[in-house]
């Protein structure tokens, strides 16, 4: 019930931030045009933002006679915590990290990059699939997904914002009011994004961590694979769209100095310490 609110109070955030920026940038016109996207916005993001994101990372399917160890190990875990199995992607990406996503437990989508089945070992690999699989039984992935995405939304629309203030706004009557509006809104809305995923994100994965090492009964293979992917991540950061760090296990770009206070990602010292301090 909590997700289902945290989900409606995402997407009414969006909304409103596309109305204000229709308005802002078209008068009544653009409030009406805006309120038209906002409605197909809201619905797309409900279905379809988990397409989006394979799209985005341009995942494929993981055959079962590529990938048999893989498929054992899902296969394991969704039984152990009554699952639906679900769909397995390989992301080609050489960068060690994975993530799930879909709409409900059964059109879920776990995924692995090609760089995390080349690091990890297997009991490596089983923890982080546990911990993915958490966040399956525990239904984050539709608000950790329509927060990802909002957030990459939210990121476009302050681009736009600060090309139109370059450009002298979008011609309306009032323009240094108007330019003085985009400016302020190319500031704010990437700090609103990141305070939005911050407030759903950090305690998701915590969540995420302890029950994947307790169906497992076990907490320090996951702990040993967060610290090899972060390392990793140090040296090879990910490259794409950073507002969609909260989807991964870890995140996957480099953040650095005032940028780290926003991470969507508590600290991994602190998951290894938690995880090793768990008792089975």
């Amino acid at each position: 019930m909590f997700n289902h609110l945290k989900t409606a109070v995402l997407l009414a955030a969006l909304s409103a931030l596309v109305l204000f920026v229709g308005f802002l940038l078209g008068g009544n016109a653009g409030l009406t045009i805006a309120l038209i996207l906002a409605v197909l916005m809201n619905f797309g993001m409900l279905f379809y933002s988990h397409k989006l994101v394979i799209a985005m990372y341009h995942a494929k399917p993981a055959k079962k006679s590529e990938y048999p160890q893989l498929h054992s190990m899902i296969e394991t875990l969704a039984h152990k915590m009554q699952l639906p199995k679900p769909q397995i992607f390989i992301v080609p990406n050489p960068t060690p990290n994975a993530f799930a996503t879909g709409p409900s437990p059964r059109k879920a989508v776990v995924a692995c990059t090609e760089g995390i089945l080349k690091l990890l070992s297997k009991d490596e690999l089983e923890g982080v699939l546990a911990h993915e699989m958490s966040h399956v039984k525990n239904r984050d992935m539709l608000v950790t997904t329509v927060a990802a995405t909002m957030a990459a939304v939210i990121s476009y629309v302050a681009s736009m914002a600060q090309f139109a203030a370059l450009f002298g706004g979008f011609g309306r009557d009032n323009e240094g009011q108007n330019i003085v509006g985009l400016l302020v809104l190319a500031i704010l809305t990437p700090i609103i994004a990141a305070i939005l995923q911050l407030a759903i994100s950090r305690s998701r994965e915590y969540l995420a961590d302890a029950t994947g090492a307790k169906t497992l009964k076990d907490g320090k293979h996951l702990a040993s694979a967060l610290q090899k992917i972060e390392n990793s991540v140090k040296h090879h950061p990910m490259r794409g769209n950073a507002t969609m760090s909260s989807l991964f296990i870890v995140n996957p770009f480099r953040a650095q100095n005032f940028a780290a206070l926003f991470s969507t990602h508590p600290r991994t010292e602190e998951r290894v310490k938690r995880l090793h301090e768990m008792k089975f």
